[in-house]
């Protein structure tokens, strides 16, 4: 397949990367050949048709996720933004009441560092890529710039630092910002150090360079003496087997000519191998400097002489890696706060530690801000998102109200409406629902925990949505009966007890799609239960079986001695995706982070490994996924990730011969966007959805072109993707900014290049449920989570390759029995894709009136369950589909009983409308008799004709009021015959059931009523009407009429 502008793959750096390019009209000749990839003229793009797509964020919020830092306006702490690991930036203006994201058309969500200018708060700054030094850690492409309070963005450069863990801003001159780039954490390069910018990021200067292993992890300003900064310089590496986190070139710098001179500083100081460091300046006297130092002699380490001297307070640094992160309370520098799995707290300058100051909220804190002019008043970041504390960090106000959950992979149950589950970084297993039956939509409350520690994959059996299967880090997997909440460890352990089995921190869970009570699982062996896990069989070890004790990292071997040695890879060589064939049992794909592809056609007793054909493929590199087609035997797609090999070229492949050979359907990927999955459609062979570290993407054409979904789907890595398979919702689970759904994607499940090329495309309509909502909340203020259901009903998408004018409007019928029209809707004649919901009733008894709360008219009656016909005209053009209806499942009620009540309702209905069209007859009468009242004020006419209009008119308006709307709570006794008809229509409607003696009664006498008034009223218009208009046209004056 042609690749556009690419010749080969090749290892690249950074996010933006260069390949070799071969004759662009060459490549395009061999694309024009491809069935169905040429689009006619005039036809929209079906990338501006994919950006055209409904999305809905579902939540979860009450997990948060990993926070690195904050920026604060001090003059105003109520505005404060907050750089997340993979979630972008977000802004309160409103301390924490409620919060936007400000950086979702960013090309990149990892955030290692912000800062607010101090002398503009209006200018603000962002160092991308987060430096936390985690497997699952995101990269970003250099530093942002806002001139306008974090509204927009410019990117002004370093693009290939990848990972910053500090920026500073000059307190008087926001043009001068220092940049601490610790750079690529899986490989050598040369763009990391301490950068410098005088002219707001136009031009950089690197100011201390140490090597290409060692970049600068943390920087630390002396806020009297702007040009003495302290520097953290950082040697480490990660590889897909393992971590080395320090080397000689760990260290603290110095200088005091604003980064022309660096020295470092050693006196006191551990020497040797060194690893991370943290960095504060006591804000009140900054000759005091802290620094928390990883060595094998580190800990905290204090100076009060601005680094000439050190003394070691204590061995305290939990997790250097990982925290490292160290503050100075700003009113008082005996009290210290190192950041760690729990909080660390001196009230000593960190001689002793205590770490159960801070309780009752999540730990592996990264971040801390304490206000200095109030140090009761502090911020915390972890990896359970953000508090707020008033007293010193005795209590805490959880900021559960930014969806920010880092979930590694998803799952969903059979259940009506579904449930959607997934493991999160750090923060368990979680279940909830895609939709509520609740009119405010899907709030925290609405999830429910499933699972500890961290959580990956959550499988549920479909045909028993009582019973999972969850993980939680190194292969430890139970299955949960959510009914009883009992839970059996399962993890698979050898008859030889010297034996030890090998995990991955994400280990994959597959639920046969042949049979539910069969299950694998993923370890350096394939493990197969046939009995939902009690008991297992096993395979040969499928990896390439490396001793990565032998396998040097920096060039140095890695020992016990090794800092961090292999922190979060506790194993090596072992599956990270299993699929079965949905068409052929015991067809079988793994693939593994030692870059093992195996395939076993035979119920996994043989097997062959594949990954050696695949071309351009790096030996070694992570395969990410496979997944074996539904649509053909021999079919399957990979997806491979180089990045831990320093490697960011795209790797996705299809083979059509059972893994004999593979071609690459990357097209036109962006170099960089590594990928982590991709799901076929299981209805349509040609639809294909991939997720990567900056997002998903589709293709109409497998693999010909792709399209990265925008719209409202931020910038995000995307773990996971499932398509339910009955109610055809493509669902993202994003590590950062929780679980995206797109309700019914038929509309992307038929899109063809015809589709885009028709002047008028209805897709089908996917079955409807009449559910019955409640609302079961009040009044909540703003400081609450909750993401929207989908519209209630039938949504029907239609697809224009033209605008219609207004004179043109889009007309939705939805059209019953005999072809009577139910419901006429109106759609938008904007090209591309639109979409209009039907709320699954008739047309309304009355049109709205605009009039909120209690005062506005019925709904109509809901359909009766059955299939309706929806009819689309727009112009000249006219395209008809089905849509079935289903009632509520919580409901049995009797057809013939449903009918009766929608009959009733209907005759209530038309009773109303006939009512209101009396009334306004009245009402348009009663205006014209008081335009004529105040005529005859100033004219010459006789008092007999005065009297006969004033008389005429009080008897109008008496009639009036008693055709009129209205009643309420209050007012006549009797109510108005319009409020009664409606009360009872209310009260009929609210409950499906067929109309009671009673009701039957009232509806009769209603009718016999309003039939009196009609023929009172025109009786009235007949006689007094008439006399009047007799009377006053002898007189010269013009008649009324209605």
């Amino acid at each position: 397949m042609c690749n556009l502008g690419i010749l080969t793959h090749r290892k690249t750096r950074g996010f933006i990367m260069s390949r070799q390019v071969v004759t662009i009209v060459a490549c395009l000749a061999v694309l024009s050949t491809i069935p169905g990839l040429v689009q006619p003229a005039g036809a929209q793009s079906a990338e501006g048709f994919i950006n055209q797509l409904e999305w809905r964020n579902i939540g979860p919020a009450n997990m948060g996720g990993r926070i690195n830092d904050f920026a604060v306006v001090e003059s105003n702490p109520n505005i404060v933004f907050i750089a997340t690991a993979s979630a972008g930036v977000w802004r309160t203006t409103n301390n924490g009441v409620t919060w936007e994201s400000v950086f979702d058309d960013q090309p990149v969500s990892s955030i290692g560092d912000i800062a607010v200018a101090p002398s503009d708060p209006s200018i603000v700054w962002v160092g991308s890529g987060e430096s936390n030094n985690r497997q699952s850690s995101s990269w970003g492409n250099g530093v942002y710039k806002s001139t306008d309070g974090g509204d927009s963005w410019t990117h002004v450069g370093l693009d290939d630092t990848l990972h910053i863990g500090r920026l500073l801003i000059h307190p008087t001159d926001p043009e001068v910002v220092y940049v601490a780039a610790t750079g690529h954490l899986w490989g050598p390069n040369p763009e990391r150090g301490v950068y410098k910018t005088n002219d707001g990021g136009l031009t950089w200067t690197n100011t201390l360079f140490i090597d290409e292993d060692t970049g600068i992890t943390d920087l630390a300003m002396d806020p009297v003496s702007p040009g003495t900064l302290y520097a953290a310089a950082y040697q480490r590496r990660r590889t897909a087997f393992g971590f080395n986190g320090g080397g000689l070139g760990s260290g603290i710098y110095k200088t005091t000519d604003g980064g022309s001179t660096w020295l470092r500083l050693t006196n006191d100081l551990p020497e040797g191998v060194t690893g991370r460091i943290g960095l504060d300046i006591y804000r009140a006297d900054p000759r005091i400097v802290y620094a928390i130092v990883q060595h094998t002699d580190g800990g905290v380490f204090r100076s009060e002489d601005r680094g000439q001297s050190w003394t070691r307070m204590s061995d305290t640094n939990p997790r250097p890696m990982y925290y490292s992160q160290i503050r100075i309370d700003p009113s008082n520098d005996q009290r210290i706060w190192a950041a760690g799995a729990r909080m660390a707290y001196s009230q000593d300058g960190g001689k002793t530690f205590v770490n159960d100051w801070i309780q009752t909220i999540h730990g592996d804190f990264h971040a801390l801000w304490i206000n200095p002019a109030d140090s009761d008043h502090m911020m915390t970041g972890s990896d359970g998102g953000m508090h707020y504390s008033y007293d010193r960090g005795r209590t805490w106000d959880f900021v559960n109200t930014m969806a920010l959950g880092q979930f590694y992979e998803i799952g969903y149950d059979m259940e009506m409406p579904y449930n959607v589950y997934g493991g999160l970084q750090d923060n368990g297993s979680w279940g909830g629902p895609v939709r509520t039956l609740y009119q405010r939509g899907i709030t925290n409350e609405d999830w429910f925990r499933v699972g500890g520690g961290d959580g990956f994959y959550t499988q549920v059996d479909p045909n028993d949505t009582a019973t999972l299967y969850l993980e939680s880090q190194n292969g430890n997997v139970s299955r949960l009966n959510l009914e009883t909440t009992e839970r059996k460890a399962i993890r698979p352990e050898p008859d030889d007890e010297s034996e030890r089995y090998r995990f991955d921190w994400n280990s994959p869970i597959l639920i046969s799609p042949h049979n539910s009570q069969t299950i694998y699982y993923g370890g350096n062996r394939l493990f197969k239960s046939t009995d939902r896990g009690d008991t297992w069989s096993r395979t040969d070890d499928l990896t390439k079986s490396q001793d990565r004790d032998e396998m040097p990292i920096m060039g140095v071997e890695v020992t016990d001695e090794t800092l961090s040695r292999h922190d979060g890879i506790s194993s090596f060589g072992q599956i990270i995706s299993i699929s079965e064939s949905p068409r052929l049992e015991g067809l079988l794909y793994v693939g593994m982070d030692d870059g093992n592809l195996q395939v076993s056609q035979d119920g996994a007793a043989s097997w062959q490994e594949v990954s050696g054909v695949i071309p351009d493929l790096p030996e070694g590199t992570y395969v990410s996924r496979v997944q074996a087609s539904s649509h053909t035997d021999a079919r399957v797609y990979a997806t491979m990730d180089g990045h831990r090999n320093d490697d960011y070229s795209v790797y996705v492949y299809a083979s059509e011969d059972y893994g004999d050979s593979w071609e690459s359907i990357a097209s036109n990927l962006p170099d960089g966007h590594t990928m982590n999955v991709i799901r076929e459609h299981p209805r349509n062979e040609n639809l294909l959805v991939l997720g990567g570290e900056f997002g998903a993407y589709i293709t109409i054409n497998r693999g010909a072109e792709w399209h990265q979904i925008k719209g409202a789907v931020p910038t995000v890595p995307v773990d996971d993707i499932a398509i339910h398979p009955r109610d055809n919702d493509l669902i993202l689970g994003t590590h950062g900014r929780s679980i995206w759904v797109l309700d019914d994607m038929t509309p992307l499940e038929q899109l063809t290049e015809d589709v885009l090329a028709s002047g008028l495309h209805s897709f089908d309509v996917r079955d409807a449920v009449a559910y019955r909502l409640s609302n079961h909340k009040g009044n909540t203020g703003h400081k609450m989570f909750i993401a929207p259901n989908p519209p209630e009903g039938a949504l029907i998408h239609y697809y224009l390759n033209d605008d219609i004018t207004d004179e043109d409007t889009v007309e939705i019928t939805i059209h019953g029995d005999a072809d009577e029209t139910i419901r006429t809707l109106h759609g938008s004649g904007a090209t591309g894709l639109n979409r209009v919901n039907w709320d699954l009733r008739h047309e309304p008894p009355l049109p709205p009136t605009g009039q909120g709360g209690f005062g506005g008219p019925p709904a109509g009656p809901r359909a009766l369950p059955g299939t309706y016909s929806v009819r689309i005209t727009a112009g000249d053009s006219q395209s008809t589909t089905t849509v079935t209806v289903f009632d509520d499942p919580r409901i049995n009620v009797p057809q013939a009983d449903r009918r009766a009540q929608r009959d009733a309702l209907l005759g209530l209905g038309g009773l109303m409308a006939r009512l209101d069209g009396a009334h306004q007859t009245a009402e348009r009468f009663t205006g014209q008799l008081e335009l004529l009242a105040e005529s005859l004020e100033s004219g010459e006419v006789p008092a007999a004709v005065s009297s006969m209009v004033v008389s005429v008119s009080d008897q109008m308006d008496a009639l009036e009021g008693k055709l009129a709307r209205g009643g309420g709570f209050g007012g006549a006794s009797p109510r108005p015959l319009s409020s009664r008809i409606t009360r009872l229509y209310r009260n009929l409607e609210s409950y499906t059931e067929r109309p009671n003696a009673f009701q039957v009664t009232r509806i009769e006498a209603y009718t016999q009523e309003f039939n009196g008034l009609l023929e009172e009223l025109d009786q009235f218009i007949a006689s007094e009407i008439a006399t009047l208009n007799s009377t006053i046209e002898q007189h010269g004056i013009q008649r009324i009429t209605h």
